[in-house]
């Protein structure tokens, strides 16, 4: 059967996106650059799904959190990691919220928030934390949910070009034309761009207008916690802080710090600026982790015992106008220029379901 939808990446929501599209009676091909699925953002990322603890600036993206959390759960349990407790806090100082506000605010999403016992609370430096909690929250691990996606795209007969990169699409009558980097060219009537920090990368090659991006090359360090702290995930909220979360993957924890983390951050509004991922290879990267576990320590003094292992990079991409609440809204937007284009970008990855509502709408399928 030859394809009728062209999904551009094979990263998570690019693997589902094509599932979705079987399930309504589609024919979709994936092509994905890389020499193997989930292998970049879906990968290289904390590996969290988000309970809606994160958010406590923007009601929208903490409630779809809420709402989408128990879902992937289920959906994806051989991936799920759940023996750890998740921990949140609230600094005393330079925090966005207090303790009140985020108590009220979890409240009103209905995300479970209990006092920590003092088995936790004595990791905490009191000058500088106002309250902790125990959450709802738990990790996944990427080796299982690529095997996961590898497993249902075949179950369903969907292709997959691995190492190839969909080059342009043009219009052409009743569809699309599309140009894959081998130099072969695949007829479609729809095309989906889910290439996260690629996005624009195919729309300059079609001639489509940008749709503005901010990039940041991002550091996630990769640590052995001490025994003390080894079943617990933490994160400080809500401003200059960090978090740690089990990385199952690699049986680490991650390590990210808000001011460390990002070695660097540019925006692309237009097509003058550097391909992302060329940008990417050729940043030299010195690894943060002594600063953002320096900063950690002051708050959790346990930490001074965790072991550096090792770094996972990755460009990390965001609407610009998330900068203000950090929220993290999924871009789905028909390109203007071309209708047959559908781009499609999520910030976190249990938003997935969220896209298949949008697919429904765009498409009529309903």
């Amino acid at each position: 059967m030859n394809p009728d939808v062209i999904v551009a990446g094979g990263g998570f929501f690019g693997c589902m996106i094509a599932l979705m599209l079987r399930e309504k009676g589609h024919h979709p091909l994936v092509v994905e650059a890389e020499g193997r699925l989930l292998e970049r953002a879906s990968r290289v990322n904390q590996a969290r799904v988000h309970g809606g603890y994160h958010y406590p600036r923007s009601l929208v993206t903490a409630y779809r959190s809420r709402h989408n959390y128990n879902r992937f759960r289920e959906v994806f349990r051989e991936a799920i990691v759940d023996d750890f407790e998740k921990v949140y806090a609230i600094a005393r100082r330079h925090s966005k919220v207090n303790a009140a506000q985020f108590e009220l605010f979890m409240k009103r999403i209905g995300a479970p928030l209990r006092p920590a016992p003092e088995r936790i609370t004595a990791f905490f430096n009191p000058d500088l934390t106002e309250r902790v909690w125990l959450a709802e929250e738990c990790a996944f691990d990427c080796s299982i949910l690529r095997d996961i996606c590898i497993s249902r795209l075949e179950d369903a007969g969907i292709p997959v070009l691995l190492g190839i990169r969909v080059a342009s699409v043009t219009q052409v009558p009743g569809g699309v034309e599309v140009m894959l980097s081998d130099g072969r060219r695949q007829a479609a009537s729809l095309v989906v761009n889910a290439t996260y920090s690629g996005l624009n990368l195919l729309g300059r090659s079609s001639s489509l207008n940008p749709i503005p991006l901010k990039h940041e090359l991002a550091e996630m360090a990769l640590i052995q916690l001490p025994p003390a702290l080894e079943d617990i995930g933490v994160t400080f909220m809500c401003g200059p802080f960090f978090s740690f979360m089990p990385y199952p993957s690699r049986n680490l924890s991650s390590i990210s710090h808000v001011r460390f983390t990002p070695h660097g951050a540019w925006h692309e509004r237009d097509f003058s600026v550097t391909d992302p991922y060329l940008r990417f290879s050729q940043t030299r990267k010195s690894s943060h982790y002594p600063y953002m576990i320096a900063d950690a320590t002051r708050y959790i003094p346990a930490l001074k015992n965790a072991t550096y292992v090792d770094s996972i990079w990755e460009v990390k991409t965001l609407l610009p106008q998330t900068e203000i609440d950090d929220s993290r809204p999924i871009l789905f937007r028909r390109d203007p220029s071309l209708p047959r284009i559908i781009h499609v970008m999520g910030g976190k990855i249990d938003n997935i379901f969220d896209v298949e509502d949008e697919l429904d709408r765009i498409l009529g399928m309903n």
